[in-house]
């Protein structure tokens, strides 16, 4: 496994580098190999068909020359015919000639001799002996020189079906003249030379190309007939198309150049020789290209591996040290020397590795010094939040001293003032005097028990939370309407009505201090509470800047007797109440009033 991992290129910088040297030399080494495969194998088809192409001119002109030699025996025998004389008559001796060229030369399948008229006056066997050739192609050409054709296309005879003869295997028709003593023109002396002869000459004309090559032999007529060659290719017509390769199994090779003798039947002769064995050479420059260059590239880059490995030595030795450092095992790096680029990188790690120290160090200090102020300003919020603790317990038992003052101080106080009356008049009134006065104590304690039990209930039920501040505002001046019998009513926008934080609680309680007081010492008739949502400061107000906050302003207005400000009023402590109340908040309180015009208190604070 670990083997492996010194190979993994995500691991080693050496194993990268090795495996991308092993990459590029086998690139080349395929492409180099299929370069040099290409072009070998080209050179070696070229060669191959330049060479079959000699091979099948050689082969043409040594089928030619044994066709001229066979012609060289006719004429031959020809002129000891025409030496002897008489040579149209059917002598034993004229005969004998025949005879001795047949056996002489087996491949003369059929001798005969016609007079100067075409008429057939001797053969070999008898055959076709008294038949008539005067319109035969080689009997009026064989008269004036020698002839030689093809059977197929110049027959023995014109007339008739085929004879035995014609039955037979055959191949060309040779024909020269009988000459008189005058050298008048005289008969012919014709022979049928048999394919069988020319298909036993293949093995001989290939032997004689001295080729160790294995080579196949085609051989086409005029009219493109391959008379012969492989067995499924004899009989065929040798197209312009064909494919004699047979898809490019065979290196062929074929005469280009044509016979100088008159006599040119027009042959074709393909030599073709397999493929794998004419390019055998060419894939074993191949193989041979292909495994030296892989077996160089493989060298490379084994070769690359170790020389990369002792030069980044140093580098490893620089990462394994920057690791140790990560991890906290050691706090600076020891610099590589040197002055290339591994010298460089460690100098330059070394200084940022010092310089992340030192900021380490120093955020450290910073770290214990924040955590020091943290610790004392939590300290602070600790003792902040226990005086707003005791500040809130404050507020609150000034709300229910308030509260107290508001309902049961004032009950109390009037039932103390009824009790010392009757206790003082209860000699002077009369028993109905006495009962009415108890019904108005026991009317006072009635009220003040009420008052307290509806203060009471507000402490538990806040409904300025639950409902908003308008919401919770009608429902108290319509209590006041029934109590007082004043009349009483609530101008409220609704952004302003909608308020239900701690605020609107303090404002709550603000209009139920004012409500108290008008019904107790104002004997009014009417009172009206405006509640408005504000933009902006007014206008009229000193110091007005545009861009304030919007603002909630309170307007508790009634027509009772009023009074002066600014006199003192021992023993009553519902204005103090309210401006206590209205400092809570932060709002700015205002009291206009004056004796016999009625009274209006102001409040404004941020919305």
């Amino acid at each position: 496994m670990n083997f492996l991992e010194h190979l993994s290129p995500r691991r080693h910088l050496a194993a990268t580098i090795g495996w991308s040297v092993f990459a590029i030399v086998l690139v080349a080494a395929l492409v180099g190999a299929n370069l040099a495969a290409r072009q070998a194998a080209e050179r070696a088809r070229a060669d191959t068909e330049r060479l079959l192409d000699q091979f099948a001119t050689q082969i043409r002109f040594a089928l030619d020359m044994s066709l001229a030699t066979r012609q060289s025996i006719l004429e031959a025998t020809a002129a000891q015919m025409s030496a002897d004389g008489a040579y149209a008559a059917n002598t034993l001796r004229q005969r004998r000639h025949l005879d001795v060229v047949r056996e002489e030369f087996p491949e003369f399948i059929w001798l005969g001799a016609t007079d100067e008229r075409g008429l057939l006056v001797m053969a070999t066997d008898g055959l076709l002996q008294g038949e008539t050739a005067a319109s035969c192609p080689w009997f009026q050409q064989g008269r004036r020189s020698p002839f030689l054709g093809d059977a197929r296309q110049t027959p023995l005879l014109d007339t008739a079906p085929p004879s035995e003869l014609e039955a037979r295997s055959s191949s060309f028709v040779i024909a020269v003249p009988l000459r008189r003593s005058s050298d008048a023109p005289g008969g012919v002396l014709v022979a049928k030379l048999s394919w069988k002869w020319i298909e036993g000459q293949e093995s001989e004309l290939l032997r004689q190309l001295d080729t160790t090559r294995t080579l196949e032999l085609l051989v086409a007529t005029a009219d493109r007939w391959v008379v012969l060659g492989p067995p499924h290719w004899r009989g065929r017509i040798l197209a312009a198309d064909a494919d004699a390769t047979e898809a490019g199994n065979y290196v062929i090779g074929q005469n280009a150049v044509r016979s100088p003798r008159r006599e040119d039947l027009g042959w074709t002769v393909i030599l073709r020789q397999d493929a794998d064995t004419a390019l055998a050479r060419a894939r074993l420059a191949y193989r041979t290209v292909f495994s030296v260059v892989l077996l160089a590239g493989l060298l490379s880059a084994v070769a690359a591996v170790f020389v990369t490995r002792d030069l980044t030595s140093r580098l490893r030795v620089l990462a394994d040290q920057a690791q140790a450092v990560r991890q906290g095992a050691q706090e600076r790096l020891e610099v590589p020397t040197g002055t290339d680029e591994i010298g460089r990188i460690g100098t330059a790690l070394g200084d940022l590795v010092d310089h992340l120290q030192r900021e380490k160090r120093a955020l450290a200090g910073l770290n214990a010094e924040l955590d020091a102020r943290v610790a004392e300003r939590t300290a602070r919020i600790e003792r902040l939040a226990e005086e707003a603790r005791h500040a809130a317990i404050a507020r609150e038992r000034l709300r229910l001293a308030r509260e107290l003052h508001d309902t049961l101080a004032h009950s109390l106080m009037a039932l103390l003032t009824q009790i010392r009356l009757i206790r003082k008049l209860r000699d002077r009134l009369g028993p109905e005097d006495l009962n009415e006065e108890l019904a108005q104590a026991e009317e006072v304690a009635a009220s003040g028990l009420a008052e307290a039990r509806a203060a009471i209930t507000q402490m538990r039920h806040n409904s300025v939370r639950d409902e908003g501040l308008g919401a919770a505002l009608q429902p108290l001046l319509n209590r006041f309407r029934q109590r007082s019998g004043v009349d009483a009513a609530l101008h409220a926008d609704t952004q302003a009505a909608g308020l239900a934080d701690e605020r609107a609680e303090t404002v709550f309680r603000i209009v139920e201090e004012a409500l108290k007081n008008v019904e107790r010492h104002a004997n009014a008739n009417t009172v009206h509470v405006n509640l408005r949502w504000l933009e902006s400061a007014p206008l009229e107000w000193p110091n007005w800047n545009p861009e304030e906050p919007a603002r909630v302003r309170l307007e508790i207005i009634d027509d009772g007797i009023g009074f002066d400000p600014a006199a003192p009023r021992p023993g009553h402590y519902g204005l103090r109440g309210i401006r206590e109340q209205a400092e809570l908040i932060r709002a700015r309180f205002e009291l206009h009033s004056q004796p016999y015009a009625g009274a209006r208190i102001v409040l404004e604070f941020d919305a």
